[in-house]
């Protein structure tokens, strides 16, 4: 097993030195998970074939799920696409650097293990010092899908980077928590009108509000697994954001979920499982399980977003036999919080209904 260097950095006004060294991996075809505003990404040469092959073994990652390539200027995007639209353009200017990737066309430099042997490109230019930095020292686009192994909830944090893949990449530059929390919000360019294949850290209001028309493609708000051909944006296909254990959403009116939850608690721990409750700071008085957490205010969506992957690997930690989770608003970053949540529990979903 190799050893993996962890690199403490500061996330604004990051040391070159440790810079150079994460940098010096990249342009060896090496392995570097670094921090984004959303989660840490696992890193390489974008361009070098190789260096993506290797992040899907050390990921464990289906080679049919395209990581997202990051650049750090917006002129960097051209030599990727073979066009950019009018409306990706508005976009970039409104959104980049920030959570909002967008698929172009892709032009022929772009290896086919890239994007997995698609004729799209995904990209996005990240809102965080330390990525920048790196992306600029590298001298090159960078692929970058999520930092864990396939499946398990996003790190937001190194320590869950370490926790996944200690001794199957070369490098982790720790900056600590992300901001937001959750991935970026996917949007096809290469289809009228714009389509979201993915929600999350731009909500889904403010691309309508600046572009008019922009849909949800139907995986982006699945209540139950939609078979996907071709897989445009991670996320659209296999099991993601997962914890070990089994997980259930309720979702309906608060009063009615407060009552399917603390019902399905009781049920589960008659029988014997060691069970976790994820609710919200308003509900969290009601409930009597094995492990209980809140996400936050469900007043305060970021919140929510930011807390989501984190708590869900706290449960493993607990080692609880199945969570039970409250479903949240699907609006804002709400969006992206119940589609995370959805396809961690492989759509076992529980609605309630008012008689």
């Amino acid at each position: 097993m190799k050893k993996t260097l962890l690199l403490p950095i500061d996330s604004q006004r990051p040391e070159m030195e440790k810079i150079l060294v994460a940098a010096g991996f990249i342009k060896r075809g090496g392995l570097v998970a670094f921090p984004t505003e959303t989660v840490y990404g696992l890193g390489v040469d974008a361009l070098n074939p190789r260096a993506v092959r290797s992040v899907f073994e050390a990921k464990k990652r289906p080679f049919d799920n395209p990581p997202i390539v990051h650049v750090g200027q917006v002129k960097d995007v051209f030599a990727l696409v073979r066009r950019v639209p009018s409306q990706a353009e508005v976009l970039m200017k409104s959104f980049w650097p920030g959570p909002l990737t967008l698929i172009f066309e892709r032009s022929k430099i772009v290896p086919d293990v890239t994007v997995a042997g698609l004729n799209t490109v995904a990209i996005r230019m990240p809102r965080h010092n330390v990525a920048l930095a790196l992306i600029r020292e590298s001298g090159c686009c960078i692929a970058a899908p999520s930092a864990n192994l396939a499946g398990r909830p996003s790190p937001t944090s190194a320590r869950h980077v370490l926790d996944d893949l200690y001794g199957r990449i070369d490098a982790v530059l720790d900056a600590g928590s992300t901001s937001i929390g959750v991935e970026s919000t996917v949007l096809d360019m290469t289809v009228d009108p714009p389509q979201v294949l993915r929600p999350g850290g731009t909500p889904y209001e403010a691309l309508k509000k600046l572009l008019g028309a922009v849909e949800l493609h139907p995986v982006a708000v699945a209540e139950k697994e939609l078979a996907v051909n071709e897989v445009r944006s991670p996320g659209m296909k296999h099991r993601h954001y997962a914890p070990d254990c089994d997980l259930i959403v309720v979702e309906g009116e608060t009063s009615d979920v407060i009552g399917k939850v603390k019902q399905l608690t009781e049920l589960y721990m008659k029988k014997g499982s060691k069970v976790g409750v994820l609710v919200t700071d308003e509900t969290m008085g009601y409930y009597r399980a094995d492990v209980v957490k809140s996400l936050g205010s469900r007043r305060d969506l970021a919140v929510i977003a930011k807390n989501l992957f984190r708590l869900l690997r706290e449960f493993d930690l607990e080692e609880v036999d199945i969570v039970i989770a409250e479903g949240v608003p699907a609006e804002g970053l709400g969006l992206a919080v119940m589609n995370r949540l959805r396809k961690a529990s492989e759509y076992k979903i529980v609605k309630t209904i008012r008689s």
